[in-house]
C-alpha cells in the first residue's frame, strides 16, 4: 500500500486504495500513443477502448507514418469498434493528429516532453479531442508534470467530497478542484498518477453521475453529497 500524506485527500486516497488496490495506467508508449488512445474510441468503456486500440496497433500501427499511410476506410472501420458516434470523424482525426506530429514535431511527439509545462500543454491541446485536462494527463502519465490531472469521474468525486467547487462550466470546475489538490498531495508524478486512477475508478464504480451508490461507499463519511441525500 502507498504511504499517502496526512491530509484530508491523503486519507481519502488511502481508503480508496484499500478498496480498489494498486491500479496501473494503460501500457502506452509516449504521448502520441496517448493521443491515439483518446481519439480511437468515444463513450466506450475501458475494455472496449483497449480492444479497439489493440486492433489499431495490429492492423495499422501506432506511428504517425503508419497512421497516414492507412486507408481512411480502414481507420473508420476500426474507430467504429470504439463507438458508432462520429466514427468517421474520429478516423479523420487520427490522421490529423499524425500529420500534426509530422509537421510540427519532426515525426516524434516525445519532443514535447522536454518543453516547459505551459508550452507543452498548449501544443498538446492542438490535437483533436485533447483539452487542458487531457494534455495534463498525458504529461502526468509521462512523468513530467507534478499536478493532479483529472478526468470527469475524478472531478465529480472530488467536488462531492468538498475539494473545489462545481462551477457553471467544466473548465472552471476542473481548475477549482486541481488548485485545491496542489496543497493536499506531494509533487510526485507516480503518486499523482495513482491518485488519478483511484479517483477515476471510484467515479466509475460507486460515485456515479446519477444514482451514486452511497450505501457502502468507503468515503461516505467524508462526502458532502451523501449527507445532502440523507
Amino acid at each position: 500500500m502507498s504511504a499517502w500524506p496526512k491530509t484530508n485527500l491523503g486519507g481519502v486516497l488511502a481508503k480508496l486504495e484499500k478498496r480498489y488496490g494498486s491500479l496501473a495506467p494503460p501500457k502506452l508508449e509516449g504521448p502520441f500513443e496517448m493521443v491515439l488512445w483518446e481519439i480511437v474510441a468515444y463513450l466506450a468503456d475501458d475494455a472496449e477502448r483497449a480492444a479497439t486500440f489493440e486492433v489499431l496497433r495490429k492492423r495499422v500501427g501506432l506511428t504517425p507514418k503508419k497512421i497516414l499511410a492507412a486507408p481512411i476506410d480502414v481507420l473508420a472501420e476500426i474507430t467504429r469498434m470504439g463507438g458508432s458516434i462520429a466514427y468517421q470523424d474520429r478516423a479523420e482525426r487520427l490522421q490529423i493528429a499524425a500529420q500534426l506530429v509530422m509537421d510540427q514535431f519532426g515525426g516524434d511527439l516525445a519532443s514535447v516532453l522536454k518543453l516547459p509545462a505551459p508550452k507543452a500543454k498548449k501544443l498538446l491541446r492542438q490535437f483533436p479531442m485533447i483539452g487542458e485536462p487531457g494534455a495534463e494527463k498525458i504529461l502526468l502519465f509521462c512523468g513530467v508534470l507534478d499536478v493532479l490531472a483529472l478526468e470527469s469521474n475524478g472531478v465529480r468525486v472530488l467536488t462531492r467530497l468538498g475539494f473545489g467547487e462545481e462551477k457553471k462550466n467544466y473548465g472552471a470546475t476542473y481548475k477549482s478542484v486541481r488548485e485545491v489538490t496542489l496543497e493536499e498531495l506531494p509533487g510526485d508524478s507516480k503518486k499523482l498518477t495513482s491518485a488519478h486512477l483511484l479517483l477515476r475508478r471510484h467515479g466509475q464504480e460507486a460515485c456515479l453521475r446519477s444514482e451514486p451508490r452511497c450505501r457502502g461507499c468507503v468515503v461516505a463519511a467524508e462526502c458532502k453529497h451523501t449527507h445532502t441525500r440523507a
